[in-house]
């Protein structure tokens, strides 16, 4: 078994392929025993896939979960290959490269059907209305673009796009829910200018 997996040029495969598998079981461990690990990319390691823009999704694939699952999947695939088949190193890569990138969409798509059996009714974004949030990107000026705020509602901590009449609203500003509009964001203002 350390031979297949080690002998010759195997460990280009191998080592990629153990270290992606490893890290994937840990999460999904931690994620169904503990509960620990939502898939939101508030530490960025993470999917964000309750949300987001095209601009955004460049960054939201390359957490620490989409390169595992490319390592598990660049490394399975180019060790079968190069093992299984009897290619060569030079022709294995390419195969890992695409078992890698499959991995990638897979699980992507996997959690993404997670997510929405989990968000569908569980948490109404009417709840939000006037509760206090955290903004947690930037919210560009009246209403220009969207931006997002961590709410708690129902005691879990959500995010939530949001937009503004007013000026840009910074990062960590505080921010109080005023209007839930129609598609799903939430109206908010700086919670200074309530006060004043």
């Amino acid at each position: 078994m350390l031979d297949l997996l080690f002998g010759g040029r195997a460990p280009l495969f191998a080592v990629p392929a153990l270290i992606g598998t490893s890290f994937f079981i840990v999460r999904i461990a931690m994620l169904m025993i503990a509960g620990h690990g939502d898939l939101h990319a508030d530490s960025g390691t993470d999917f964000d896939l309750d949300h987001g823009d095209a601009s955004d999704d460049a960054f939201k694939v390359l957490s620490i979960q989409a390169i595992s699952a490319f390592l598990m999947g660049f490394g399975w695939a180019g060790l079968g290959a190069y093992r299984g088949w009897g290619l060569p190193v030079w022709a294995s890569f390419p195969v890992g490269l695409v078992g890698g990138s499959a991995m990638m969409w897979l699980l992507a798509k996997m959690f993404r059907l997670i997510m929405g059996m989990q968000v569908s009714g569980t948490v109404q974004t009417t709840w939000a209305l006037d509760e206090q949030g955290t903004v947690y990107s930037r919210i560009p000026e009246h209403r220009s673009g969207k931006g997002e705020v961590r709410v708690v509602l129902n005691e879990r901590l959500r995010y939530l796009q949001a937009v503004t009449d007013g000026d840009a609203i910074d990062t960590a500003t505080v921010v109080r829910v005023t209007e839930v509009n129609e598609d799903n964001t939430v109206t908010v203002v700086p919670l200074e200018k309530l006060e004043s």
